[in-house]
């Protein structure tokens, strides 16, 4: 972590939990809480609530829950310290300087410049746009039924006829030859001096994840070579890490991203409505694009062309996708060719069906391969299922692989046995690596409770969501239960966070217990734990008999732990003469 935890906490100290949200979905106040809807799923009636009192939100639907840096991560898909440093700019606070080299500030000044130097030309292009001179231009983008709103969403521009525009206006703001040559903007050579990289081209300029512009794609106007071009590589720009759109479809919180294969698929798509489409810049899809919608998304569904480069497309994206951990499915666009045309001639509601019919990537793979083989020829037809037999030999756990089989079975009038005897028969061809690797132990995280009893586990939640509804309830608690008596981790070090603060503040801020955990899971456990509602035993008899219950539980399992891992006589006695003061326990309220 590169802040101290004083400085964590006073950043988080001044920004209020439910203004900060406020400021990205509508709250509404319902008692002491505010509710709206959950951003991070969708949801119809308003279960996500905001406390300010608890400086922490939750939500009822989906357990999503954290306190402002958790919230500013999650939407935002910052890094903890991203987040640090965006909450601190915006409550005016001043971050402690890192220390970096002479080098590391030379890096980050040139990227400063060449950042301005874009949202300047941005700005420059959008301006040419609505000129006389980019009559042409606003008239090319009408045609395609840009709407002016589309049109400044996505800062669309025209860089004009003249070979060095773009050149002369950024020299007159006092950018020299050797910055502009490195923004990727201006080439230099000796024959023509300096002249614009884009000229007499629509322009869409291309924004990074923070909507900072960070390149240009730009569509000639008329008959000239190339049709398409994009910014070359530079500090800002990497066409192999970046996707068109992602800025603003990273927050349409859709269960999926649409992958389409250009600008005017984007724009069209955003403008329909469908907001979160993204597409490569200019390049086929690579592992790094996986990775970055792996940040965002857990599934994908593509909306390539439906000609034939665009079938290629798909089957090359496939496995890049699937490597990256991303489930895929296949939008059809047929009988048109793409997005923006199928929209336009069938509707909106109509690529919602398309979108919700979307085919299994595999199965997609599947009758691809069927029209290289005459299935009405026996000979075609066994080739067929062999190719598929060892398609099927890349689902490693069986149940899946069987899942495929019964599916292809089904729809190629084949037998399951028979299919799955053809799989099993080439499984046995594979290196022993390849064939047992089914056989080994799974390596898998720990699961969320341990190991220990389902019982234990919501007793010791139950005894924490008690407390810091109610710190009144220490003073019985503490003498029979340390938080060392809580075995699940995260219950235990949110014990241990709260009686420290009760006993040296004598309250609990719940946002700021939070900050003690990174993991989002474990957070969404701590979230759980102060917004889970006790109510429902409103007899004070029956209260005390649950508490001491529950007290009586969680101590009595911890000292059974204890027993067996003992060995001195004293130790044991001392267990003993605890576990029968237990059975006399009874905390009155």
């Amino acid at each position: 972590m590169f802040y101290s935890d004083d400085v964590i906490e006073e950043v988080r100290s001044r920004n209020d939990v439910v203004d900060l949200i406020g400021n990205y979905i509508k709250l509404t106040k319902k008692g002491s809480s505010y509710f709206g809807l959950c951003p991070f799923h969708n949801e119809k009636s308003p279960s996500f609530s905001v406390s300010r009192d608890k400086q922490m939100y939750y939500c009822f639907g989906c357990g999503a829950g954290g306190n402002v840096f958790t919230f500013v991560m999650e939407y935002e898909n910052y890094t903890f310290v991203e987040a640090v440093k965006y909450l601190a700019e915006r409550a005016g606070i001043k971050l402690p300087e890192m220390e970096v080299s002479e080098e590391q500030k030379r890096i980050q000044s040139q990227r400063q410049r060449l950042l301005d130097i874009h949202k300047m030309a941005a700005r420059y292009f959008y301006y040419q746009l609505k000129s006389k001179n980019g009559a042409n231009a606003l008239a090319y983008f009408e045609k395609r039924c840009l709407s002016k709103e589309t049109i400044a969403h996505f800062g669309l521009g025209f860089s004009n006829p003249y070979r060095d525009d773009l050149y002369q206006f950024l020299r007159s703001k006092g950018y020299d030859d050797g910055i502009l040559k490195a923004s990727g903007l201006v080439t230099m050579d000796e024959k023509y001096g300096a002249h614009d990289k884009f000229w007499n081209r629509v322009m869409f300029p291309i924004m990074d994840v923070n909507n900072k512009v960070i390149g240009f794609g730009g569509r000639v106007l008329g008959d000239g070579t190339p049709k398409y071009l994009n910014s070359p590589e530079t500090l800002l720009f990497d066409k192999s890490r970046n996707l068109y759109g992602l800025n603003f479809a990273r927050t349409s919180r859709q269960p999926f991203m649409i992958i389409c294969e250009g600008y005017m698929d984007v724009i069209a798509m955003h403008q329909a409505g469908f907001t979160n489409a993204v597409a490569s810049l200019g390049t086929a899809f690579t592992l790094q694009h996986g990775i970055l919608l792996k940040r965002y998304t857990e599934e994908v569904r593509l909306a390539y062309d439906s000609d034939e480069a665009g079938v290629k497309a798909a089957l090359r994206a496939i496995p890049i996708l699937r490597s990256a951990g991303l489930r895929i499915r296949i939008i059809h666009m047929n009988p048109y060719k793409d997005p923006d045309e199928f929209i336009k001639n069938l509707g909106i509601e109509a690529f919602k069906e398309r979108i919700d019919e979307a085919e299994n990537s595999f199965m997609f793979e599947v009758s691809i391969l069927e029209r290289s083989y005459n299935l009405g020829d026996p000979e075609g037809k066994t080739r067929f299922f062999n190719e598929v037999a060892k398609q099927l030999l890349n689902f490693e756990q069986e149940l899946e692989r069987n899942n495929y089989i019964e599916a292809i079975a089904r729809k190629y009038g084949i037998t399951f046995e028979n299919l799955q005897k053809l799989v099993n028969r080439y499984g046995l061809t594979l290196p022993e690596r390849e064939v047992r690797r089914e056989e080994r132990p799974a390596i898998r995280k720990e699961n969320a409770g341990g190991g220990y009893p389902e019982a234990l586990l919501a007793s010791q939640k139950l005894l924490l969501t008690w407390l810091v509804n109610d710190v009144s309830l220490f003073k019985k608690i503490k003498p029979w239960l340390e938080w060392e008596d809580f075995v699940h981790p995260v219950y235990q070090r949110v014990c241990r966070a709260v009686y420290e603060s009760i006993e040296t503040t004598g309250q609990i801020v719940p946002g700021q217990i939070i900050n003690l955990f990174q993991e989002k899971e474990e957070q969404k456990l701590v979230a759980a734990i102060f917004n889970s509602d006790i109510a429902g035993i409103d007899d004070k008899n029956a209260r005390e008999k649950a508490l001491t219950e529950t007290v009586v539980r969680i101590k009595r399992y911890h000292l059974d732990e204890l027993s067996r891992r003992t060995q001195d006589l004293a130790g044991l006695q001392k267990i003993i003469r605890m576990k029968s003061d237990l059975q006399h326990l009874h905390i009155s309220l």
